[in-house]
């Protein structure tokens, strides 16, 4: 054999074993045409992925599989592309059947049969990016909601002042001094401002929550007349139970709440009627469904549905409808917020919610709760009757915020109460020391400077084992509230309060017998 003939067959054997590199590869690889962008040759992976036979695949340009929208920016990057240069970049391609999939693109440009060409490799990135979008999604979520929290909180505090200030002015004047409507009018305002802000804390999940075990399907069912007459004759409402329905914990009307806000979004998503479908079910979420829900936690879980016929929603919108102040509703139609404060709900109740929609095609809202395996109902605790609003105890206030402070000591002294006044901890734990006589209860607020609401709660017990405790606050600190729950044993009122609140949750606190009182878990707000 001559040496001729050992390097042809050399090159012939190195041709098929590139052909088979080429063909066997486990991503799509093409080569195309750098001047007119059509397909010269394509592997059996780009085949499958794609779903065009290779004689389509031959009988095509690269613009073929690409969005319309991205046609005229691929060219103008093709023709910047130079012989010998190896690139990467991500870009999106439309598969036969319409779907469009992520794609990284690594390209090596070089001749082939006499003419410069390109050879790329297409590798499918959709379900990564998707993850990624997850992740920044829900990362971007806790910082809105960590901003909203702090907004209500300080919010919380000026409206406490308001309201209890109002409330207070309108007791002293008479029912035909005129200018009782005025202050009428500023409680009103500071009424519906203490309403946006209990929205933005259900947002940022900083609600103090009741949670029990609850059935979904009584949930609905007990919501039905009241849905109906808010979505109107025009929609049709079916609700769907599970048979066998495992229970969930979580606050009743906080999930009221939720279903209320998805009906309510679904009505006005169906201006012409249509049919509004709500739907139980058990679920059990698996480690796949948990690869591509990066935030999901596998395991058992009960699904409640909320589902539309209306006008749906693009992806883009979509992207956004859970960020607070976000909405699509004309000017005065809407706070943006009712979205908003069923995710922080459902967050908060250790779920998860999803959204699937399509432009014309309706909407359904999917949320997740987890399951409850022990579903004993636990007893409800009797209330405690407070037939006066009155009394004679000493009371230690601790409060830095001082509009707040002057306030709630004019609310208690006005009722017949002692109170004594610190704006720190470290006051108010040499005010406990030095006092002669006896202090009943502690009312302090939660976050404060330099030493929490908790500690001086807990040092002032110590110290004074007869004094009850009552806590305030604009939002529940994590010494308050672990995981959103009210910790057993914490009296705890929320800002802001009227005046009359107040004084029926002190009064409740002093009431409860001495052998339970710190025991008492009722939440006013």
């Amino acid at each position: 054999m001559t040496e001729r003939n050992v390097a042809a067959r050399a090159l012939t054997e190195s041709e098929a074993n590139y052909r088979v590199l080429f063909e066997r590869h486990p991503n799509p690889l093409w080569v195309y045409d750098l001047e007119t962008a059509a397909f010269l040759a394509v592997n059996e992976a780009a085949v499958r992925q794609y779903g065009y036979s290779r004689a389509e695949f031959l009988g095509m340009t690269l613009e073929a599989v690409r969005p319309s929208e991205d046609v005229e920016r691929a060219r103008a990057h093709r023709s910047t592309l130079e012989e010998g240069l190896v690139e990467a970049g991500e870009w999106r391609h439309r598969k036969k059947d319409g779907t469009i999939i992520d794609v990284d693109i690594t390209r090596h440009t070089l001749p082939f049969a006499g003419r410069p060409a390109a050879l790329a490799i297409a590798r499918d990135i959709t379900q990564r990016k998707s993850l990624e979008a997850q992740l920044l999604q829900a990362r971007k979520m806790e910082a809105v909601g960590r901003l909203a929290g702090g907004v209500a909180h300080d919010f919380n505090n000026l409206l406490t002042a308001i309201l209890g200030s109002a409330e207070l002015l309108l007791e002293s004047l008479g029912r035909d001094n005129p200018e009782r409507e005025e202050a009428e009018e500023i409680r009103k305002a500071a009424l519906r401002a203490a309403d946006l802000t209990r929205q933005l804390l259900a947002f940022s999940r900083q609600q103090v929550l009741a949670p029990q075990v609850l059935d979904l399907n009584e949930v609905v069912a007990n919501m039905d007349k009241m849905l109906r007459r808010v979505i109107g004759e025009d929609i049709d409402l079916r609700t769907v139970p599970s048979r066998d329905l495992r229970a969930v914990r979580a606050d009743r009307g906080q999930l009221e709440q939720v279903v209320m806000n998805l009906a309510v979004n679904a009505r006005d998503a169906m201006p012409a009627g249509g049919k509004l479908t709500i739907e139980t079910a058990n679920m059990e979420l698996d480690e796949a469904y948990a690869r591509e829900h990066p935030v999901v936690k596998p395991g058992s879980y009960v699904m409640l549905a909320v589902s539309d016929t209306g006008v749906g929603m693009s992806a883009e919108t979509r992207a956004r409808i859970f960020e607070p102040f976000f909405t699509t509703k004309p000017k005065g139609k809407g706070t943006g917020l009712g979205l908003a404060t069923v995710y922080g709900i459902v967050k908060q109740s250790g779920g998860y919610i999803w959204a699937y929609s399509e432009p014309g095609r309706g909407t359904s809202f999917k949320i997740y709760l987890p399951r409850v395996e022990d579903a004993a109902v636990p007893a409800r605790s009797t209330p405690v009757t407070t037939p006066s609003l009155r009394g004679s105890e000493t009371i230690l206030l601790v409060e830095d915020q001082e509009e707040v402070r002057r306030l709630v000591r004019r609310v208690l002294e006005a009722r017949g109460y002692t109170v004594l006044v610190a704006a720190s901890g470290a006051e108010a734990l040499q005010v406990a020391a030095t006092h002669a006589g006896p202090i009943q209860l502690l009312v302090t607020d939660v976050i404060m400077p330099a030493m929490s609401g908790r500690e001086v709660g807990l040092l002032v017990a110590a110290a004074r084992p007869e004094a009850k405790v009552l806590y305030l606050s604009g939002y529940a600190d994590e010494s308050i509230v672990h995981h959103g729950v009210l910790e057993p044993g914490i009296a705890f009122l929320q800002k802001p309060f009227t005046a009359e609140g107040l004084a029926r949750k002190v009064r409740e606190v002093l009431d409860t017998p001495a052998s339970s009182g710190r025991d008492s878990t009722s939440v006013a707000g």
